[in-house]
């Protein structure tokens, strides 16, 4: 996507299954992806913007479900969503201190789309999530104003740029650059063939503990820099996962939860004080917002199944990640703050990956 040099690029193939074309999140079909970047000095931050389909979500919401992995997260309408499974707006990713005007400004555009939003129906579900990019980023000065939000909820599109963009702008990633990442992959079963796709904001893990299919880069890396890095892990990742996969919230909730497989398979232990929040949505189904006069039918895979989709996951998470590192750039931020870009790195000291 847009010509930007990804894990593969580098010849490194993750996992078994096949991708999707785009071998991103946008895979799925309707799902489209916008940011946002505002990048200059010490405002090194951004907008995420998520859309699950082109239609009106709020009246055609989706099966989804929410999963904490770490709760040290600050998200918005994620108990909701763990009540009624379902969504019903749009998801956005930003800073930690930005989730509020992110919030505000996404009702404004629901209640807009939605007339009936606190009249003659209830309110609306607004989903939210944050990393915190205080390192690079001046977190206090809410560089985030409504109109980035609408713009990247305005201009979303199939094909979108990863690593130092939008929401991922000043987040970090194994003590180097990190941010947006995405990766799908496709599972065949005997009734049709699925995608499950993720998109990661990666803000979290210190150097020595990056793995690449299982080699110790970071650690090689660590000791090629020859500088102490403070290896503190703050950070935190939010992963989202989109598949057109007909499962119950349940089911859901079990594929998004396997997740963290592709976390740990990068170096990832979960630390203290990182939020590891997941948050998936399935598109096979349009419940309506209003009642219909008969019961519904809701489709889903047999519990058989699931092992595909638990690997699927588990490896489009484990790329997301890697290709959040290697597509970021190097910033120079807050306080003259700096991290560098992995991909600059490798081939300073000319290391291999494989």
């Amino acid at each position: 996507m847009f010509n930007q040099k990804r894990i593969r690029d580098y010849g490194i193939e993750i996992g078994q299954l096949e991708t999707g074309t785009r071998n991103a999140i946008t895979d799925v079909e309707g799902v489209t992806v916008g940011h946002v970047t505002l990048s200059r000095n010490e405002m090194q931050t951004g907008v995420t913007a998520i859309l699950p389909h082109r239609g009106n979500i709020f009246k055609e919401k989706l099966i989804a479900s929410s999963h904490v992995i770490n709760g040290f997260g600050k998200t918005t309408g994620t108990i909701q969503m763990k009540e009624l499974g379902t969504l019903e707006s749009p998801i956005l990713l930003t800073n930690t201190l930005s989730v509020g005007v992110t919030a505000d400004t996404v009702i404004d555009y629901m209640v807009k789309e939605n007339p009936e939003i606190g009249r003659t129906t209830g309110t609306v579900n607004t989903v939210i999530g944050e990393c915190n990019d205080m390192f690079l980023n001046d977190i206090r000065a809410k560089f985030v104003k409504p109109e980035h939000v609408l713009q990247a909820l305005e201009n979303t599109a199939s094909e979108f740029q990863e690593g130092t963009v939008g929401a991922g702008t000043g987040m970090l990633c194994y003590s180097l650059k990190g941010g947006i990442g995405s990766a799908s992959r496709l599972i065949e079963m005997t009734h049709g063939t699925y995608t499950i796709g993720v998109l990661v904001l990666s803000n979290f893990g210190i150097l020595s503990d990056l793995l690449i299919k299982g080699k110790a880069v970071g650690q090689e890396l660590k000791t090629a820099i020859q500088e102490s890095y403070k290896e503190e892990d703050k950070g935190s990742v939010m992963i989202i996962v989109a598949t057109d996969l007909p499962v119950s919230e349940r089911q859901l909730n079990r594929i998004i939860k396997r997740s963290v497989t592709g976390l740990s398979r990068t170096g990832s232990i979960i630390t203290n004080g990182s939020g590891e929040i997941v948050i998936g949505f399935s598109t096979a189904t349009k419940i309506p917002h209003d009642k219909p006069e008969k019961c519904m039918a809701v489709p889903q895979i047999h519990e058989e199944d699931m092992d595909l989709a638990f690997r699927a996951v588990g490896e489009a998470t484990e790329e997301a990640v890697l290709n959040s590192l290697v597509t970021a750039e190097a910033v120079s931020g807050r306080d003259g703050n700096e991290r560098p870009a992995f991909k600059d790195l490798i081939e300073k000291f000319g290391i291999s990956l494989k």
